[in-house]
């Protein structure tokens, strides 16, 4: 098939969760023997990357208009080189689903979680949330949800079945520490924490609760974010010298600490399955995450739970767990990914949609 993916900022993945998911997928798809293109805003020297086709389309950099007006310039550029079959990533894309779909080229939508909960939005930015939800439900000819929780959602709120895939990981810890070195840390000897640094992912909650824990381990907030600056500098004012910023991290040296913390901090409060708590599960790491129904649902007996609250305690509690206590949790959670979120299964299920909506396209078009 020829498969064309819009709405991510494109690969090699330097962003978020929906850009390694391209890149995971495309590649994967490419070495089954698809012909795949990935729709991209970031600039890369090279026009195929690692087999997949980039088509780097411009757009306005701009909070509101960024992913509205790529999607749109994609879709009509996509219109031009017709695919077998579109995916396309992000509820906030879905009206543009409609310009393929009208001349024949089935799309899948990927809605992610229910972005207008998103503190970054203003009335203006969750207004087009809650219609691209509704428009979800008719544009495409399928829906795709990462979390039951998602599906649930769709569900209950307008009676929209939709089809279950989840996001996938790496399974098993990397032996290298280059990463490591790099930022001065040792292996087991800091508590790790990867999101945007935007408010509802909880960076300076965790910065905050960790300042009253008393310990000599440091605290590792990898993150940035394209329009959160003044969060960002919230969140980084600190005096506590056992805290570290090295900005975004991506590729190896995010995995390499993933790897080696002695502890993941997972603090997102929006979204269905998030990327980030998946790879941390994938490499073994102990795992203290927010409890909300999302994050439950992905981490479940294989992490720690806590509220905003009580984080403090909770990572004072970690620290007292034996050798033999941390290690049971970090298997868990590799068991855990390797049983519900491998990338293998995951782009069979999604191969097999794809052959499924062509099919069912050409059937309706011949009868």
């Amino acid at each position: 098939m020829r498969i064309a993916i819009v709405g991510t900022r494109g690969i090699p993945a330097r962003y978020g969760g929906f850009e390694t998911f391209a890149e995971e997928l495309s590649t994967r798809l490419v070495q089954r023997g698809h012909q795949v293109a990935v729709y991209c805003r970031q600039p890369f020297p090279d026009r195929v990357y690692r087999g997949v086709c980039r088509y780097e389309l411009p757009t306005i950099r701009h909070k509101y208009l960024d992913t509205p007006v790529h999607a749109f310039l994609s879709s009509l550029h996509l219109l031009r080189h017709r695919p077998d079959v579109a995916l396309y990533c992000n509820a906030a894309t879905a009206v543009f689903t409609l310009l393929p779909r009208i001349v024949g080229i089935p799309v899948a939508l990927n809605v992610d979680g229910v972005e207008r909960k998103r503190r970054k939005w203003n009335l203006l930015g969750k207004a087009w949330y809650w219609i691209s939800e509704w428009l979800s439900t008719w544009c495409p000819n399928s829906v795709i949800s990462d979390a039951l929780t998602i599906q649930r959602y769709y569900l209950e709120r307008f009676g929209k079945p939709t089809t279950y895939i989840p996001y996938g990981a790496h399974i098993g810890p990397l032996e290298t520490t280059r990463a490591l070195q790099q930022l001065g840390l040792e292996r087991r000897r800091y508590f790790l924490y990867v999101s945007r640094m935007e408010p509802e992912n909880n960076a300076l909650l965790v910065r905050q609760a960790f300042e009253r824990v008393r310990t000599d381990l440091r605290l590792v907030l990898v993150g940035d974010a394209p329009y959160a600056q003044r969060y960002i500098r919230k969140v980084r004012d600190t005096q506590d010298p056992r805290i570290l910023f090295p900005g975004a991290i991506y590729g190896t040296g995010y995995h390499e600490l993933l790897s080696h913390c002695y502890a993941y901090i997972h603090a997102t409060e929006v979204g269905g399955t998030h990327p980030a708590l998946v790879e941390a599960m994938g490499r073994g790491c102990l795992i203290l995450y927010l409890e909300t129904e999302e994050n439950r649902e992905v981490a479940g007996g294989a992490g720690i739970p806590f509220r905003p609250y009580n984080l403090s305690e909770r990572i004072q509690e970690v620290l007292h767990y034996s050798e033999a206590e941390a290690d049971r949790f970090r298997q868990r959670a590799i068991e855990r990914a390797r049983q519900r979120y491998n990338w293998d299964s995951i782009t069979e299920a999604y191969e097999k949609l794809f052959d499924q909506l062509v099919r069912r396209t050409r059937t309706s078009n011949h009868a």
